[in-house]
Order: structure tokens, then C-alpha cells, then sequence
């Protein structure tokens, strides 16, 4: 499965490639932070399925971008916005698990503990969420003012975020030791 996620890797780096032969700069940029990002689960260790869906999900939210999927699909928005923000929430907890400052999942033998685990996990994900939101109105107010920004997309998205990251904490307690190698 190790050569499954390295291979989403390699298909980032084309990516990059083709943002830079048929795109333009802020597609360049989009596919450089998506393969930036594709570079966390490996670096953290992240188990194998978690790193593919995360990556593929990262690529598929990136070229649904570039592709202006999100105009012609309304609702591809919400989806792509629930599914990508609960996998970016659960490599984070990975992150934070790496670095103590949480306890891992697999170790989550009491109620409150694996609470705790879902609790951290959709905070997260609306914390970034957030971050997100804010990228994106700088990127519409000072890079490309097609970068589609309101009010209402904006608190649609932070939802999506906040559901998807609940989905994550869920799958994350409910499941052992497909998140780390150890």
C-alpha cells in the first residue's frame, strides 16, 4: 500500500508539471501546495490508506479547482469540502499525535478519551477550515478576484469542514492502527 501513496506523490509532481505547461500561476501555486501536502503523511508516517485518500482527495479538490469544477457543480463544493477538510483533520491529529501533544487514537480505552480523540479532531478541522477561508479571500481580494468568494459559500464550507472532521474523529476511534506505522 506504501507504493500506493508514492505513487499519488508522483502524479502530484506531473500535476505541477501540467499546471506549469497548459495553466496558469495560480494553478502552478495550487498544485506546489498540494504537492507540499502531499509530502506530510509520508514525513509523518501516516498509514498507508489514510495517506493515499488524503493525497488523492488533495489532487481531486485541486484539479476540481483548476478545472472550474466548482462553478459548473454547485454542490461539488460542500462535498469535496467535507471529504478533503476530515482527511486533512485526521493527518493533523497525526501531527499532533507525533508530536505529544496528543494521545493516539489506539490508545483511546476510556469514553472520555475517545471523546477527547473526536473533539480534537473536528477542532482542528474547523480551525483549518477557517485558515482556508481566510486563504481564500486574500487570494480573491489581492491574486484573482475568480477566486469565488461570499458569504454564503464561505459558511457552507466551514460546515462541510466541520462535518466531514466529525466523520473523521468517528472513524478515527473506531478503528485501530491504520494511522501510524509505529
Amino acid at each position: 500500500m506504501w507504493v500506493r501513496a508514492d505513487v499519488v506523490r508522483v502524479v502530484g509532481l506531473a500535476a505541477v508539471a501540467a499546471a506549469v505547461l497548459w495553466f496558469d500561476g495560480v494553478a502552478v501555486a495550487l498544485m506546489l501546495l498540494v504537492l507540499g501536502g502531499l509530502m506530510v503523511p509520508r514525513a509523518l508516517r501516516i498509514g498507508p490508506r489514510l495517506d493515499v485518500a488524503y493525497g488523492v482527495a488533495l489532487l481531486v479538490a485541486a484539479w476540481s479547482g483548476v478545472l472550474d469544477f466548482y462553478r459548473d457543480l454547485v454542490w461539488w463544493d460542500l462535498v469535496v469540502h467535507a471529504v478533503v477538510t476530515g482527511l486533512v483533520a485526521a493527518v493533523s491529529l497525526g501531527a499532533l499525535v507525533r508530536l505529544g501533544a496528543v494521545r493516539d487514537p489506539d490508545d483511546a480505552d476510556l469514553r472520555a478519551h475517545r471523546l477527547g480523540v473526536a473533539l480534537v479532531t473536528v477542532a482542528v478541522g474547523l480551525g483549518l477550515s477557517v485558515v482556508w477561508e481566510i486563504a481564500e479571500w486574500l487570494g480573491h481580494t489581492y491574486v484573482d478576484p475568480a477566486i469565488y468568494v461570499t458569504e454564503t459559500d464561505t459558511l457552507g464550507d466551514l460546515l462541510a469542514g466541520g462535518l466531514g472532521s466529525l466523520v473523521a474523529g468517528a472513524a478515527l476511534i473506531g478503528r485501530q492502527g491504520d494511522r501510524t506505522d509505529g
